[in-house]
């Protein structure tokens, strides 16, 4: 079979699964780059003839071009994604992917937020207009709830019910997060301000809205955490969407959430994936933990 005529196949697939937009993009531009270096550096168009050593001379090429290795294991699970899709098809016995070895990624803690930092960026708006109170509340929700950015960006006004947000995440799954009283308070003032701009405009049904009243763009959402960052003097760590979700995950890990429960409320299909917040605490909030799960710590308050 023709790879190109599988490649289209496994797409429309994809898309049918309800992948991201974000997520598209991405599959279609690396697999129109291992299409053509098979093509023309391997002079293979068919996909039963695609071997293993084909595809570490691809990883390989990542390699000589710079890739960082991350970039390098994400692109590699896109490939081995299509293969095992076409195993699943019955296009192919094995993955061949299964034998490219991977570079070893280097653990990076990430350096997130403080609590004192989320405050100011969160009191670095106000109320007075539109946009100034949409990012307030932004940044709130985020610190809150830790939605992704899709997520938040995409949120739906009919959504946001009064002590719960219904989610919509990767793949399209569902999940709800909770309204904390300190939250409502905020997003109450929001609303009022929100139900005031949309008055005389036409606007998408999406919770925050660009000032023209669309849904807020990838890079609006960034370079408003960017402002607030500035605003508040934060240097050194980055200003992100994910960053304010790490930030939502180690707050709950702090108070003492179970780790299955967290991954529920942040969308994981996979705990796994849940359990990377738990290396990115530092030596501070480790102690914090171990003393308020001291047996002896405890023993007098069972006492008392």
């Amino acid at each position: 079979m023709l790879l190109e005529d599988v490649l289209d196949e496994y797409l429309f697939h994809c898309m049918a699964r309800g992948f991201t937009k974000k997520t598209m993009i991405n599959k279609r531009q690396e697999y129109k780059q291992l299409s053509i270096y098979l093509k023309e550096k391997r002079a293979l168009t068919e996909l039963e003839a695609i071997t293993v050593f084909d595809l570490r001379a691809y990883v390989r090429g990542k390699h000589k071009d710079g890739l960082k290795p991350q970039s390098i294991v994400s692109m590699s699970k896109m490939v081995s994604a299509f293969f095992n899709w076409c195993v699943s098809e019955g296009y192919l016995k094995e993955n061949p992917m299964k034998k490219v070895e991977m570079p070893k990624v280097p653990k990076l803690v990430l350096k997130g937020f403080t609590s004192d930092e989320v405050t100011a960026m969160i009191n670095a708006f106000t109320y007075k207009n539109y946009i100034s109170a949409r990012n307030k509340a932004m940044l709130a929700m985020m610190a809150d709830c830790g939605l992704r950015a899709m997520e938040i960006r995409g949120l739906k006004l009919e959504n946001v019910k009064d002590l719960t947000i219904l989610v919509y995440g990767k793949g399209n799954k569902e999940r709800i997060v909770f309204i904390s009283p300190a939250l409502k308070r905020i997003l109450i003032k929001y609303e009022r301000i929100r139900e005031k701009y949309v008055q005389d405009k036409i606007t998408t049904n999406n919770y925050f809205l660009s000032y023209k009243g669309t849904e807020i763009s990838h890079v609006g959402l960034w370079n408003m955490i960017k402002k607030a960052g500035d605003m508040v003097g934060i240097d050194g760590k980055r200003l992100s969407p994910h960053t304010f979700r790490h930030f939502y995950s180690v707050q709950c890990l702090m108070a003492g959430i179970d780790i299955y429960s967290l991954s529920r409320l942040l969308g994981h299909s996979e705990v796994s994936t849940t359990q990377r917040y738990l290396h990115s605490l530092n030596d501070e909030q480790l102690l914090d933990k171990a003393v308020a799960s001291s047996p002896l710590m405890n023993l007098g308050k069972n006492q008392e």
